[in-house]
């Protein structure tokens, strides 16, 4: 049993790393929300003094604000379906014996290895190029006409990109999980009659249900903050602007510091808001 001398020689020596820590956090946090309260401009004649909340009002107000925070929610949802789903189907799949299991499985994890900007390059030049992409030779190959993904389908090719690079991450999780399962409950039920759907709902899922809620957790603070793929490949453009890319454009393109900091207390404020949702309503499961 650790004693009070113990317990407060372990907290000496964790405070150095404690303190950094909050400063690391809370020294962006405070410039973040001093400069929201000021007209600050570094090519248009720097600081011309404090405006209040006015840098709030413009933002929210903008005619872009609204839509970034549908298209910001748009990914968010349209990537934990995708990633939730098709990442429960690789885990069963990949924990069945196979040939090869330790090869097939190292290459269905190296996606999320691959940087979010290569891999938006990727997917732009080799897969949804309108002319020489993998896409649309497979539509040319049918009669069908190219479709401009990034132009046409501009969202969902976002989502899919995004996708596919989380998709690992949610299946090692899955897979993990699934692996804790206890074979006896599975041969069991199959012998009592069970078909594959009753086992998959009333003993699989139910076991699965914390690791799908760590998968929706840690995804969710991750993609909130999407942008090197809306950059390399979209830019903004139609229909992709999220919140954070909306930053972006105010801080770097604008040269508006105090108006993207206000973004940025929004983009928190939007985070936490989540983040309370998800840990009443999802994250009931981890007391389970």
């Amino acid at each position: 049993m650790a004693t009070q001398h113990s317990r407060s020689a372990a907290r000496v020596m964790m405070a150095p790393a404690v303190i950094l820590l909050l400063g690391w956090m809370l020294v962006p946090l405070v410039m973040t929300l001093y400069f929201s309260f000021k007209q600050y401009l570094p090519l248009r004649g720097g600081d011309l003094g404090w405006v209040g909340f006015d840098n709030y009002v413009r933002f929210v107000t903008s005619s872009a604000f609204w839509p970034s925070i549908q298209a910001t929610l748009a990914i968010v949802g349209g990537v934990l379906v995708i990633t939730v789903i098709l990442g429960t189907f690789l885990a069963m799949l990949l924990d069945q014996p196979m040939w090869g299991q330790g090869i097939v499985r190292i290459l269905v994890i190296a996606p999320f290895f691959v940087m979010p900007t290569v891999s938006a390059l990727v997917w732009k030049n080799l897969f949804m190029d309108p002319v020489n992409g993998l896409f649309a030779h497979l539509w040319k190959s049918v009669g069908a006409t190219p479709i401009e993904w990034l132009s046409q389908a501009s969202l969902p090719s976002i989502i899919l990109i995004v996708s596919w690079q989380w998709l690992p991450f949610a299946t090692l999780i899955l897979l993990t999980a699934i692996q804790s399962l206890d074979s006896e409950q599975l041969e069991a039920a199959e012998m009592d009659g069970a078909r594959w759907p009753s086992r998959f709902i009333y003993i699989i899922l139910p076991h699965l249900s914390r690791a799908i809620t760590v998968v929706i957790l840690i995804q969710t603070i991750f993609l909130l903050a999407v942008f090197a793929e809306i950059f390399v490949t979209t830019q903004g453009s139609f229909g992709t602007r999220t919140l954070t890319y909306l930053i972006f454009q105010r801080v770097l393109e604008s040269q508006n510091v105090g108006l993207g900091s206000a973004g940025g207390v929004y983009a928190i404020i939007l985070a936490n808001i989540i983040a309370l949702f998800l840990m009443r309503i999802v994250g009931k499961n981890l007391d389970a």
